[in-house]
């Protein structure tokens, strides 16, 4: 008699705990982000930059048509990893959401409560029959009454606060940089170039204009923007320089080493 897989039943169709404690369909959701491009995102002391790697598969792609950091509300945005039709859903019902505040309030949404309610939907989506959770994972930057706020969101609906972080497929590269690199006196100009280093290093020097994007939540003016391609070139040539001079220095060092 052929054995049957220990988890066979506990990830077909709907999301229940097997006898473990595991919810399959969950772990499957993680993995899905894990493959999916880095997004990152640091607080500064005067907002947050999000930054994402777009990897284009194919030159004949436009580059502008992937969208992979929306604006949720004038003062919160979201970069994504996993799939990105699921982010969609997610990015509208928190621009739904954001709407809903201001109408009820009269204010604009606190960043933490958006963040909560996205993943309030998020978590409803592990344990209703026939739905599957959502493939993708949030990073959520915003600024609020004087303070900048990053969230990360997974798809079990969890809710994390950071000072800097990443998801996706380069996260550990990105979050071992951020460890050595991070300061908490960082200005936004210094929180797009630890960025752009840690895209960097994670797509091994495959780093232009074209895969790249980047927003920033500015704590002054109150507002969330996408940065244009002439805003981000000269940062990106900025830190490609400076890769380049350091391996440059690299080389010359292991050939006095050699002699």
């Amino acid at each position: 008699m052929q054995m049957m897989p220990q988890n066979m039943g506990y990830d077909r169709a709907i999301t229940v705990f097997s006898p473990d404690g595991r919810l399959f369909q969950v772990e499957y959701a993680r993995e899905a982000v894990k493959r999916g491009t880095t997004a990152i995102g640091i607080k500064a002391q005067n907002g947050v930059a999000l930054l994402v790697d777009k990897r284009l598969t194919s030159r004949l792609l436009e580059g502008g048509s992937v969208e992979k950091i929306f604006r949720i509300d004038d003062h919160i945005g979201a970069a994504t990893s996993g799939l990105v039709a699921d982010a969609r859903m997610l990015i509208d019902r928190g621009r739904v959401e954001a709407q809903i505040n201001k109408i009820v309030y009269d204010e604009p949404i606190d960043v933490e409560t958006l963040a909560k309610k996205i993943c309030d939907f998020k978590q409803a989506y592990t344990q209703l029959g026939g739905l599957r959770p959502f493939g993708t994972a949030l990073l959520i930057g915003g600024v609020y009454n004087g303070n900048s706020y990053l969230f990360e969101t997974d798809p079990s609906g969890a809710l994390l606060e950071y000072k800097a972080t990443a998801i996706g497929s380069g996260r550990s590269v990105a979050t071992e940089l951020f460890e050595q690199q991070y300061k908490e006196d960082l200005l936004l100009e210094d929180a797009i170039v630890l960025g752009l280093e840690a895209l960097y290093k994670v797509t091994e020097g495959k780093l232009d204009i074209t895969t790249v994007d980047a927003g920033l939540a500015e704590l002054e003016k109150k507002t969330f923007r996408i940065l244009n391609a002439d805003e981000l070139e000269p940062y990106i040539t900025k830190v490609k320089e400076k890769a380049e001079g350091e391996s440059e220095g690299e080389s010359e060092g292991d050939t006095e080493g050699e002699g």
